[in-house]
């Protein structure tokens, strides 16, 4: 019976040990997905704030909802409700929070088209000019200017 009894303890306890593995596994990857929210802009499980008030109390929390089951989205769901959008370390990838994720990259582009027609733009005005400036009204002019301020071809 002796027997028996260790040979079905040993599974047992392998498979306790791979879920509590599992389990900190989790702890880590969705501690390092969580800020602090005492204000020192670090990730929960790295918040060195000494005295902090508020690190033990989600590192509790965290690992309650680990151990009843929750799924990492129902997890980090109920850290963003209970404490903000800002207490995620990224932007979540859908709904409205996508935008935080494009408009960076929407403002740079629509930063390097509008330079690069406002450069053309400039270039065409100042063909535009140089075609004037080829006339002969404005030949005499210049002619004019010349003789009267006593310049050599300089402006």
């Amino acid at each position: 019976m002796k027997k028996l009894f260790k040979a079905l303890l040993l599974p047992c306890a392998l498979v306790l040990l791979m879920g509590a593995d599992n389990q900190e596994a989790r702890y880590q990857n969705l501690g390092g997905k969580i800020m602090c929210s005492c204000g020192c802009a670090q990730m929960l499980l790295k918040c060195n704030h000494v005295g902090c008030p508020d690190s033990p109390v989600q590192l509790a929390e965290l690992r309650t909802a680990i151990n009843t089951g929750m799924t990492d989205q129902q997890v980090l769901d109920s850290f963003a409700a209970k404490y903000g959008n800002t207490v995620l370390a990224a932007p979540r990838t859908h709904g409205f929070d996508l935008v935080a994720w494009i408009a960076p990259f929407a403002v740079l582009a629509a930063a390097l088209l509008g330079t690069v027609l406002l450069v053309r733009h400039w270039s065409v005005g100042k063909k535009e000019v140089a075609q004037q400036a080829s006339t002969p009204e404005m030949d005499a002019i210049h002619d004019r200017i010349r003789r009267e301020t006593g310049s050599e071809g300089g402006y």
